[in-house]
C-alpha cells in the first residue's frame, strides 16, 4: 500500500533500479558529489542476482557469483555517497520539474532521474523452473553457454530469440534440442534454415515444458514434456534448459511518459542515454533488447550518469 502522506524527500539525482546499469550509474553521480538517491524494488542487484558463476565480468579471472558482485557494486556506491533505499515505486510523474515518484513507502522528487530497472525475462512455467535457476535452468545464452561444454542442451522457443540462442548454443553443445509447442517456427525465415540446417539441433515439435528435473546439487537431469495435441508426456534427458521467449521491459511506469517501441523498451537518442523527457536519463536492459550482457548494462550506467551530470551543470542544478 503506498503511502501519499509521507514527506517528500527531494535529491538532485533519483536513479530507479539497482543491477549492474543502476549502481553504475550510482558510483558515477556520487563521485560527482551529486548525492544520489537510489530505489530498489524487491529484487537488490536485478537479475544478476538469480545467477550463479559470473565468468565474462572483467576483473573477476576465477570468476564471481552474481549476488557477490552486487553487493560488490553497492558497497562501491554507497562507499562515495548514495543512499540505497528500498521502496518499491507505483507512480511517476514527469511532467514537470521536479519529478515526483510515489512509493509504497515514501515519496519522492528529484531534477534528474535515471531510469535502471531492467527486464523480466519470460518463464514457461514449468515445475522446477524457478527453483533451478542458475543451476542449468538459465534465460541467457551467452551468459551461461560456456557452462555447458560437451553437453546436452534443450532450448525452449520458436522466435528469433529462440532460433539465435540455439544456433550459439551449438558452439558448445555436444546435442541441441529446441522445444517448440508448434509445428512450425515462428522466427524469421533466415534463422529457421539456420536452425533446421544445423546438424547439432534436432527439433522436439508440439511440445511444452511441464516439469524440470534436477537438483540444486546434481543440475538438470531431464525435462517432462507434453504434447500440445495428445497430452501424451514423455521424458527428455538433458543437462541445461535455455529459455529463450523473450523478456519484458520494466517500462510500465512510463506508458505515455516516454518513447517506448514496440516492445515496451524505452527509446532514447542517438549516442546518447537522454530520453525524450529533459532530465530524464535511460540504462541497462531496459533500454537493451540485443545485448542484455551485465557489462553493457554498466556501461550505459556510466553514459546516464555523466550525461545527468552534465544536464544537471548546464542548468545551474
Amino acid at each position: 500500500m503506498t503511502n501519499p502522506t509521507a514527506p517528500v524527500t527531494h535529491h538532485k539525482v533519483i536513479i530507479l533500479g539497482s543491477g549492474p546499469a543502476g549502481l553504475t550509474a550510482a558510483i558515477y553521480t556520487a563521485r560527482a558529489n551529486l548525492s544520489p538517491l537510489l530505489l530498489h524494488g524487491p529484487l537488490a542487484g536485478g537479475q544478476l542476482t538469480t545467477t550463479t558463476d559470473v565468468e565474462n565480468f572483467p576483473g573477476f579471472p576465477e570468476g564471481v557469483m552474481g549476488p557477490e558482485l552486487m553487493q560488490l557494486m553497492e558497497k562501491q556506491a554507497s562507499r562515495f555517497g548514495t543512499t540505497v533505499v528500498v521502496d518499491t515505486v507505483m507512480k511517476a510523474d514527469l511532467s514537470r520539474r521536479p519529478f515526483t515518484l510515489q512509493g509504497q513507502s515514501g515519496s519522492y522528487s528529484c531534477d534528474s532521474l535515471i531510469i535502471a530497472t531492467g527486464a523480466a525475462p519470460k518463464y514457461i512455467g514449468a515445475k522446477n523452473e524457478r527453483e533451478l535457476l542458475g543451476f542449468g535452468v538459465s534465460t541467457c545464452a551467452t551468459c551461461d553457454g560456456a557452462f555447458f561444454r560437451n553437453k546436452v542442451i534443450a532450448v525452449v522457443g520458436g522466435g528469433d530469440s529462440a532460433c539465435e540462442e540455439a544456433s550459439f548454443l551449438t558452439r558448445f553443445a555436444s546435442k541441441l534440442y529446441l522445444i517448440h509447442r508448434r509445428e512450425n517456427l515462428r522466427a524469421s525465415k533466415i534463422m529457421q534454415d539456420r536452425v533446421l540446417s544445423n546438424p547439432k539441433i534436432e527439433m522436439v515439435w508440439n511440445k511444452h515444458v511441464v516439469s524440470v528435473e534436477g537438483s540444486k546439487k546434481d543440475g538438470v537431469t531431464g525435462l517432462v514434456l507434453e504434447d500440445t495435441q495428445t497430452k501424451e508426456t514423455s521424458t527428455l534427458a538433458t543437462d541445461a534448459l535455455f529459455v529463450a521467449i523473450g523478456h519484458t521491459p520494466n517500462s510500465q511506469l512510463f506508458v505515455e511518459q516516454l518513447g517506448m517501441d514496440s516492445n515496451g523498451y524505452l527509446l532514447h537518442e542517438p549516442n546518447s542515454a537522454s530520453t525524450r523527457v529533459p532530465g530524464v536519463f535511460v540504462c541497462g536492459d531496459v533500454q537493451d533488447h540485443v545485448f542484455r550482457q551485465a557489462i553493457t548494462a554498466a556501461g550505459s550506467g556510466c553514459m546516464a550518469a555523466i550525461e545527468a551530470e552534465r544536464w544537471l551543470e548546464s542548468h545551474h542544478q
